[in-house]
């Protein structure tokens, strides 16, 4: 079982970088669509989507932003972490199959335990798909624990 670690405030320093990959396939995306309502055509029906500027399905922006939120609470700085702001500027369309990788940068350390952390997303091809700027809590005391297990959801 994969364990979980965090980075506390104490040891982020300016500069310091993480990263975190995910794929996104057809499933997630009709369960995301699921999960927070949105049901835009241009994300769910082919032919709707096919008459868009897009030509095809793309993922959900917030999708690539939940990216982020995953990022910042499993791996930098990682359990324990409250996520206070978020900017986004959505640069391209995602679309099913592209392989997503945020990088993390400790931009500033600010009093009572504050991190900005600059959020860059690249798809497979090295294209920026999402920049933005996050700001947290960064946790004071130091922990590992066994990942969560999520029970596996499929679709009817």
């Amino acid at each position: 079982m994969d364990n979980l670690e965090n980075i506390v405030y104490d040891d982020l320093n300016v500069g310091d970088t993480a990263s975190y990959t995910r794929s996104l396939t057809e499933e997630e995306l009709i369960l995301f669509a699921a999960v927070s309502g949105d049901v835009n055509p241009v994300h769910l029906d082919p032919a709707f989507a096919a008459n868009s500027m897009f030509k095809e399905r793309i993922a959900h922006g917030m999708w690539s932003g939940s990216l982020i939120s995953a990022a910042l609470a499993t791996v930098m700085p990682g359990p324990g972490t409250i996520y206070l702001e978020q900017s986004l500027n959505f640069k391209r369309p995602v679309k099913l199959d592209d392989t997503l990788t945020v990088k993390l940068t400790v931009a500033s350390k600010d009093r009572r335990n504050r991190v900005t952390i600059d959020c860059v997303v690249t798809n497979q091809r090295n294209e920026e798909v999402v920049v933005g700027e996050a700001k947290v809590i960064a946790p004071t005391e130091k922990m590992s624990l066994p990942k969560p297990q999520l029970p596996r959801i499929t679709i009817r």
